[in-house]
């Protein structure tokens, strides 16, 4: 099995802190500048100067994570879900602007979804036709820029449901993302496969991971190693799978990325 080089998840500020390590390998970065409203309104283009001046040279792939609090991709307000579309493209021009080649944004799936989807009828397609009502303008947009929107795991529990929905635009502009920390979790909240099994499921559809470990009660984000997921068979998976996701450390304490890092170039499952 061969090591995988893996990047991180900063904002605009941090980089400096881990320049040489991301630039010098040409790691993978994701932006996380433009998930809140702020970042998309009143401080929007400060942000676009910021990170276009701490990007300056980089040579690897970027991504930025979209917007996501209160941004339901299903919501069920045909008047609110314009506004969950528009910030989507103003987030897509975020992404343009600053040279990034991947969006991620959020899941739409739990396990709510999951125990019900058979208890009414047409719930799933249902569904589906609020994702698309959303989703449609969007995934329209990022093929024009050449922009991949991959959506990322929160409360899912079958990795399908999700995968499903990605399918069915039936577009290379939109496909999966997948935080280890919330698989797991899923895992021990609502007897979810493990994470590997969200990988495998996930197949050539996978472009992009974040990559953070927990204890299986709450979100921690630790550094891998701190907490219980089993990296060796994750990386299992990962090296099977043959369209080069993006692999990024998302951590909540910035300082811990060396260590997380470390812990997987030791075992030898990154570079």
């Amino acid at each position: 099995m061969q090591p995988l080089k893996i990047g991180a998840c900063l904002t605009s500020t941090e980089i400096a802190e881990h320049r040489d390590w991301l630039f010098d390998d040409e790691r993978d970065l994701e932006l996380q500048d433009f998930g809140s409203h702020k970042g998309l309104s009143t401080e929007f283009e400060d942000r676009i100067s910021a990170a276009t001046s701490a990007l300056a040279g980089f040579t690897g792939r970027i991504g930025i994570h979209g917007p996501y609090e209160g941004l339901d991709m299903d919501n069920k307000d045909p008047e609110v879900r314009p506004i969950i579309t528009a910030r989507y493209l103003k987030a897509l021009e975020a992404a343009a602007r600053v040279g990034a080649r991947q969006m991620v944004l959020h899941s739409p799936y739990n396990r709510w979804y999951q125990w019900n989807r058979l208890a009414k009828p047409n719930y799933w397609e249902t569904k589906l036709d609020r994702v698309h009502d959303v989703m449609t303008p969007v995934v329209k947009a990022a093929e024009e820029y050449g922009i991949t929107l991959v959506i990322e795991n929160i409360l899912d529990v079958d990795p399908a449901s999700r995968r499903e929905m990605v399918d069915s635009f039936n577009s290379d502009a939109i496909a999966l993302s997948i935080d280890t920390g919330h698989a797991h979790l899923a895992r021990r909240m609502s007897d979810a496969p493990p994470v590997d099994y969200f990988v495998r499921d996930a197949g050539d559809q996978l472009r992009h991971v974040h990559i953070q470990d927990l204890d299986g009660h709450a979100d921690r984000h630790w550094a891998p190693g701190e907490g219980e997921i089993h990296w060796q068979e994750v990386f299992r998976a990962l090296g099977e799978c043959n369209s080069e996701p993006h692999l990024v450390l998302e951590l909540r304490r910035k300082s811990d990325i060396q260590q997380g890092f470390t812990y997987l170039k030791d075992l030898r499952l990154a570079c």
